[in-house]
């Protein structure tokens, strides 16, 4: 009798295992090929997975002109407010007489050169691509008066 026990649990065991089976990993399986998948089209992916925020980096529109060159003041506001405002890139801050006192030792002419030609981040005229020497002269002697 205790055999015929031993035997039907068995039985019972082999019978429940083989069901665990088939639910876990047989009926998933069988599920595959009915399953039904939202395709959606690569741009909505792309747009899904797009950071928070994207920096792009544009040239300013060019001021109309009207032929005549411009004052320091509008050449600054318009090209070199960008960093001397902030001090950005190490760029001395506008009317900041410690930082331009050196600066100003050194003359007009050379402030001139630094300007044309670039120094350290600025790069040539500042940026302004389209600066003419009058208006390069105009900025630097803007930015001296304001550190004076």
């Amino acid at each position: 009798m205790a055999q015929q026990q031993n035997s039907s649990r068995m039985i019972l065991m082999i019978t429940i295992v083989i069901a665990i089976v088939l639910i876990v990993v047989i009926w998933p399986l069988s599920m595959l090929g009915k399953a039904s998948v939202k395709t959606g089209s690569t741009d909505e992916a792309e747009a899904r997975i797009q950071p928070v925020a994207r920096l792009e980096l544009a040239k300013a529109p060019a001021a109309k002109s009207d032929g005549k060159p411009r004052d320091g003041a509008t050449v600054y506001n318009s090209v070199c407010m960008a960093c001397h405002a902030s001090g950005a890139a190490g760029a001395p801050k506008a009317g900041d007489k410690a930082a331009w006192a050196p600066r100003i030792a050194t003359g007009t002419a050379v402030l001139i050169n630094s300007v044309t030609n670039g120094k350290g981040a600025m790069p040539p005229k500042g940026g302004g691509a389209d600066l003419t020497a009058a208006e390069i002269k105009a900025a630097v002697e803007h930015l001296v008066g304001l550190a004076k």
